[in-house]
């Protein structure tokens, strides 16, 4: 089994994980993926015989649309509310990222031009990642860093946009749930 075919094997399991990535294509976001934390956590739980969704807080859901319309937003906000309920499902335009990056993080950061774009800029090598559904039906997973690291629960700072301290306390955060991870120091 490849790398790719476990980590679906793995992810498919996690019974909130399959839901949400199923309904998320009921709601045509325009280049979309369910990722970051939830797809890594949910291999961290799968590595440590843990339930498949402990720890998960949420599940991040992200589109790019250049349409970045407080109008557009709520009309996807107002149909995921229908579709997903009560699961926790955090829906991010990375088209809009940069207009409230610094409020939230302190620094300025250019536009993304694409999903894949933003992805590329996550925290960490494991959380870097994320899967959707192409337009035949198949699963694509994109992950920039590639899936070594996610895993043999390695985490590593994705150094584009992290701090050393969020890096740091992310890392605190996790060794707590997933004390087995491997860190690699900053």
């Amino acid at each position: 089994m490849n790398h790719e075919e476990e980590l679906k094997a793995i992810l498919f399991q996690n019974e909130v994980l399959t839901s949400i990535f199923e309904k998320a294509s009921i709601l045509d976001l325009p280049d979309w993926y369910l990722g970051a934390g939830a797809i890594a956590q949910t291999v961290w739980n799968h590595k440590n015989g843990f339930d498949l969704s402990q720890g998960i807080k949420d599940y991040d859901l992200v589109y790019f649309d250049t349409d970045i319309t407080e109008n557009k937003q709520s009309q996807y906000y107002r149909k995921a509310k229908e579709l997903f309920g009560d699961l926790p499902v955090d829906i991010v335009n990375e088209a809009k990222v940069h207009l409230w990056y610094r409020e939230q993080f302190g620094k300025d950061i250019l536009p993304y031009t694409s999903t894949e774009s933003a992805i590329d800029t996550w925290p960490t090598t494991a959380t870097s990642i994320g899967i959707t559904r192409t337009t035949n039906g198949e699963v694509k997973i994109y992950a920039p860093y590639g899936l070594d690291d996610l895993l043999s629960l390695t985490v590593r700072a994705n150094k584009v946009l992290i701090s050393k301290a969020v890096y740091q306390q992310k890392v605190e955060k996790w060794i707590k749930v997933w004390p087995s991870l491997n860190v690699i120091p900053w």
